[in-house]
């Protein structure tokens, strides 16, 4: 009787001690359940700030390079300089506007110049140019700098249609302006030819252009007339027979001599 109680109770101690395993295998299978389950959620969240924050990064630098340059900086972290044997650059000016400056507040001022930029930047991308950058009450923009973009008569056209919008942009706001936003007029100025382009920069970087293409260009608005677009001999002669222009004459250019110059109607 003895031994079957002693049996008995072995038994049942044996019946405990798996239970008592099994209670605690099956909390810490549910530890490890919840452990593996908090870490794929971290993971996913985490994995979704980053993407994020990566889809940020990468509209940011789109919206201040050209697609191909930004690209090639994700890809190998640097730009190399490019020469494109054809572009249309396209400089702007308020006339006036030290003068403006003088009489208004930083504020109008700053309403002002972001008012008619922000019109300036939609017309632009309209016609598929690249805006360069602004300096002041400057703008810059040039076309013929993608890889696709080819037809060198299709870029002058697609230019010279921007700067006539952003001319009747300019004038119908000076004959109702906003309020806060200065009526100016404006000067532009078009000169096509090769470039060179590329990123300069570390911690501001910024993607520009230069060449003797860039600096005619600025001549030409510089010597435009208010309200008018002045372009370079370069330009008549190449697409005279498509579009009407009217000869001013061989005006002096500082540190370029005489140069044949025409507006565009």
């Amino acid at each position: 009787l003895n031994v079957d109680n002693d049996l008995k109770s072995q038994r049942i101690e044996q019946a405990e001690l798996r239970l008592r395993f099994l209670i605690l295998a099956s909390s810490l299978l549910f530890v490890l359940i919840g452990g593996m389950g908090y870490l794929y959620f971290y993971a996913r969240k985490k994995n979704k700030i980053i993407t994020a924050e990566k889809e940020n990064s990468d509209r940011l630098l789109k919206n201040i390079l050209p697609f191909e340059t930004a690209e090639e900086l994700k890809r190998s972290g640097t730009v190399q300089p490019k020469k494109y044997n054809f572009s249309t650059v396209l400089f702007t000016d308020f006339v006036n506007f030290t003068s403006s400056s003088e009489q208004n507040s930083p504020e109008v001022i700053v309403s002002s110049i972001d008012y008619y930029f922000r019109e300036f930047d939609e017309i632009i991308t309209k016609h598929k140019l690249e805006k360069i950058k602004t300096i002041g009450d400057a703008y810059m923009c040039a076309g013929g700098l993608h890889n696709a973009d080819t037809d060198n008569l299709n870029t002058t056209q697609r230019t010279l249609s921007a700067a006539l919008e952003i001319l009747e942009f300019v004038q119908k706001t000076s004959n109702n302006p906003p309020a806060n936003v200065i009526p100016f007029k404006i000067r532009i100025g078009v000169n096509s030819g090769p470039i060179l382009a590329g990123v300069v920069g570390q911690t501001k970087f910024q993607y520009d252009i230069w060449g003797d293409t860039v600096n005619v260009a600025a001549r030409m608005e510089s010597n435009s007339e208010p309200n008018r677009i002045n372009v370079s001999e370069n330009i008549y002669s190449r697409i005279k027979d498509k579009i009407a222009f009217v000869y001013r004459g061989s005006i002096d250019v500082k540190n370029k001599g005489t140069m044949k110059m025409y507006f565009y109607e």
